[in-house]
């Protein structure tokens, strides 16, 4: 009896989730390494240590239960990026899982999230991650394809915020923010040429659950993306909006949506 061929878009799937399955990152760095130990819930597989960085890290690595592989200075060789600064510290882990989307952005009393169109740069991510941690951001949404992943200039940059900062990436963000306004939330994407400001869009509705959409700089918000918002807003400042990192933008953003009391 002949098999059935599956079709050419089921095999690619398989094939995409055995590959999603497989991918680890490399961590590195005191900081990032140190709170992806003491976080139970990342999968920790293997950790390379200079004796000295051993030291340093010794309470966490006792309490992660993990035997670290503890080697000279001069033959660290952790497969890293030859620039990239780990302070003799390097942890291969899998990437964290933090659900779907409504599992983030349900359950904050006033839920404020991030909202990326095609922002790839990890350290513009990174700073994004540390930025929504201080101010009380319930998740950062990135997209599959063109968004920053999960590595390790991330989590450096992130300064252990990736550990506790939910970090999602959808398939698609049109439909990302159809499911939000679905929920009740306020969406509103930034574009410097918008002539509401943030404070405006949200007066009298602080209370309220709001999505902020960040687009790249230079080319900022996709089409689709901008029709798709409730609403185009731009940050109340005495100069252009173009001349705001885009992790500076976000910090501000999500300051001038912040519930009063």
């Amino acid at each position: 009896m002949n098999k059935v061929k599956k079709p050419k878009w089921v095999v690619a799937k398989e094939q995409a989730k055995k590959v999603e399955a497989a991918t680890t990152v490399w961590l590195f760095g005191l900081h990032a390494v140190r709170d992806a130990l003491m976080n139970p819930k990342r999968e920790k597989l293997r950790l390379i240590v200079t004796l000295n960085a051993h030291n340093k890290l010794a309470e966490a690595i006792a309490e992660a239960g993990i035997e670290p592989e503890v080697v000279d200075p001069r033959s660290f060789k952790a497969p890293l990026d030859p620039g990239s600064v780990h302070q003799g510290a390097a942890m291969e882990v899998k990437p964290l899982e933090w659900g779907r989307l409504a599992d983030v952005a349900i359950g904050a009393e006033v839920p404020r999230l991030i909202l990326l169109d095609r922002v790839t740069d990890p350290h513009n991510v990174g700073a994004i991650l540390r930025s929504a941690e201080v101010l009380g951001a319930s998740a950062v949404i990135g997209t599959r394809h063109h968004s920053a992943p999960e590595t390790g200039a991330l989590a450096k940059t992130a300064s252990g915020a990736l550990e506790r900062q939910p970090y999602l990436r959808v398939r698609n963000l049109a439909d990302a923010i159809t499911e939000l306004q679905g929920m009740g939330y306020l969406v509103l994407g930034l574009d410097g040429d918008a002539e509401q400001t943030i404070e405006a869009a949200v007066a009298g509705r602080t209370r309220e659950p709001v999505a902020l959409v960040l687009g790249a700089e230079g080319p900022g918000l996709r089409e689709k993306t901008k029709e798709t918002c409730d609403a185009l807003v731009r940050i109340d400042a005495s100069g252009g909006f173009g001349s705001l990192n885009v992790s500076n933008a976000a910090a501000l953003a999500l300051y001038a949506s912040r519930a009063r009391s």
